[in-house]
């Protein structure tokens, strides 16, 4: 099997440097690396004419647009591989990631995608807790990330990471990267988008923590800062969710998700009793997550096409 890398970066060519050096060690050697570079970033496209790439087959591709979701739709058009594997420029894939990736779709016809665990590093600091259920998607609409603490044996999953995730290019086809996707750089669960895609197409997608890269998150160039609220990246994100769960859920499970993720939520999508449980530690914050929330999710359902007469009843 030919094995494609794909990495979209934005003016981080240190970590992108740490990225391109992980690849060149791999035990299963690289047969294209795809690097998406947007036209405005002077200090990639310098540090790119610079870097040696020694045994590395490095390939650029230039785009205008911002966001992630049109670097890898424009990534994808160049791909060349039988397997496909995304990571971030902040990231370091371990020696072995390519071999392993390979031995599962190797092992399985059926199998679409494979991810792994991004080991997170903070400072001096790598978050090592554990957990066993990982990328699951719950029956009501409620998205179980953890991939980043997952341990134990290879499973099924529903959705992948964007930092660690690779698919079998003949199951990709003709499916790109949701444009629907708001953010102006992260575009948040735009992989979850893409794998419960697969998984409609009837896909195998696994996890396996043993399949692995360390991540170092970095700096991000646009409204989405991690871990400081804004307000436009919380709307963004909460439209996002919601467009993609209402198209992935069928019409039953989608009215329950509707009713659960506005009465109740989760800490990153407030619905009316998380407002109440954050509210006396977060006091105003909190109220304007929760107002955020409503309007990612009223702004996803319009995305969706939720008027009545366009998409049917829920329940019917």
């Amino acid at each position: 099997m030919k094995n494609t890398v794909l990495i979209p970066t934005y003016r981080r060519p240190l970590d992108l440097s740490r990225c391109l050096l992980a690849l060149q060690v791999q035990t299963k050697p690289v047969d294209q690396v795809i690097v998406v570079v947007r036209d405005t970033d002077i200090e990639t496209w310098q540090f790119l004419a610079e870097f040696n790439p020694q045994n590395l087959p490095l390939q650029t591709v230039k785009v205008t647009q911002p966001g992630v979701v049109a670097a890898l739709n424009a990534g994808l058009a160049v791909v060349k591989g039988d397997i496909l594997s995304i990571t971030d420029d902040d990231a370091a894939p371990h020696r072995d990631w390519l071999e392993r990736i390979n031995a599962h779709f190797i092992s399985d016809s059926c199998i679409g995608g494979v991810g792994g665990r991004d080991w997170i590093h903070r400072d001096t600091k790598i978050e090592d807790d554990s957990r066993l259920v990982v990328g699951k998607l719950q029956w009501f609409g409620r998205v179980i990330g953890n991939h980043h603490l997952g341990v134990g044996e290879p499973r099924e999953v529903d959705v992948l990471k964007g930092v660690n995730m690779s698919f079998r290019t003949q199951a990709i086809g003709q499916l790109r990267f949701d444009e629907r996707m708001r953010g102006t750089g992260a575009q948040v669960h735009f992989e979850m988008a893409f794998t419960l895609a697969l998984k409609r197409a009837g896909w195998k997608i696994i996890y396996d923590p043993s399949v692995a890269v360390d991540h170092y998150p970095a700096q991000r160039f646009d409204e989405d800062q991690r871990h400081n609220f804004n307000e436009i990246a919380f709307i963004n994100l909460v439209h996002n969710e919601t467009l993609v769960l209402l198209e992935h859920l069928p019409p039953l499970r989608r009215t329950v998700f509707l009713l659960w993720a506005i009465l109740v939520g989760t800490r990153d999508s407030f619905g009316f009793v998380q407002w109440l449980r954050l509210l006396p530690s977060q006091g105003q914050l909190a109220t304007k997550k929760w107002l955020a929330s409503w309007r990612g999710r009223w702004q996803g359902w319009q995305t969706y096409g939720g008027e009545w007469g366009t998409r049917g009843p829920l329940w019917g």
